[in-house]
């Protein structure tokens, strides 16, 4: 049987390999194993079979819907992240319940997570490394200058990597687990902002009478 499976997959110009249970596997003969600092065995891939779902994923958690369609994660007319956040003054941004932190830390936070990813798109390497999380926590109160700062700053890492996730290049699973956690990253402080203060939260679903509104 593992015989015959070979030749099928020379035939087809595809170089079989052995998994962990001992079956014979085909792998495209495009595809190349590497390491990953993990020690997870990788096979290079190219980001453009994965790169509409993610950025659509991303552009709404982002951008919002604008349709009445409604999204993949977000109900119908929901504003996204940034126009969430242009709703907010400066006042509601330094806002925090129960001692944890503020609206403008978690918006600082995200603006320098995705900082990092833009560096890795652009340079490589493991911008992860030693990273200075600890700082953007450090934001409490802000005034009307620094929360346009941030937001200016989020929106702007947020369109680079808008950029980078369109953008073709070859990846390892353990960098398109990457990519995928820092979608999910955005989804979870979105959540966390809306807890903290509810004029940043989208509509309920069925609710979305097509233009922009404020939630009461």
């Amino acid at each position: 049987m593992r015989t015959a499976a070979r030749r099928q997959a020379a035939a087809k110009g595809v170089t079989p390999a052995r998994s962990s249970v001992g079956t014979t596997v085909p792998i495209h003969p495009t595809i190349q194993p590497s390491r990953s600092r993990y020690g997870i065995y990788n096979a290079s891939m190219r980001i453009a079979d994965a790169s509409p779902a993610l950025t659509r994923i991303f552009c709404e958690l982002v951008d919002g819907v604008t349709s009445s369609a409604g999204g993949s994660v977000l109900n119908s007319g929901d504003a996204g992240l940034v126009r969430s956040l242009d709703r907010l003054s400066a006042a509601e941004a330094s806002r925090s319940v129960h001692g944890g932190a503020t609206i403008a830390a978690h918006a600082q936070h995200l603006r320098y997570g995705l900082s990092l990813m833009n560096r890795w798109a652009d340079d490589g390497g493991d911008p992860f490394a030693d990273p200075a999380w600890d700082q953007a926590w450090t934001t409490t109160s802000v005034d009307v200058t620094a929360w346009e700062e941030i937001r200016k700053g989020l929106r702007h890492e947020a369109e680079r990597w808008r950029e980078a996730l369109q953008s073709p290049r070859e990846i390892t699973d353990a960098d398109l687990a990457g990519l995928i956690a820092s979608i999910a990253h955005v989804a979870y402080h979105l959540g966390a902002i809306r807890q903290i203060d509810r004029h940043a939260r989208g509509p309920r679903e069925g609710t979305f009478s097509g233009g922009p509104s404020r939630p009461t």
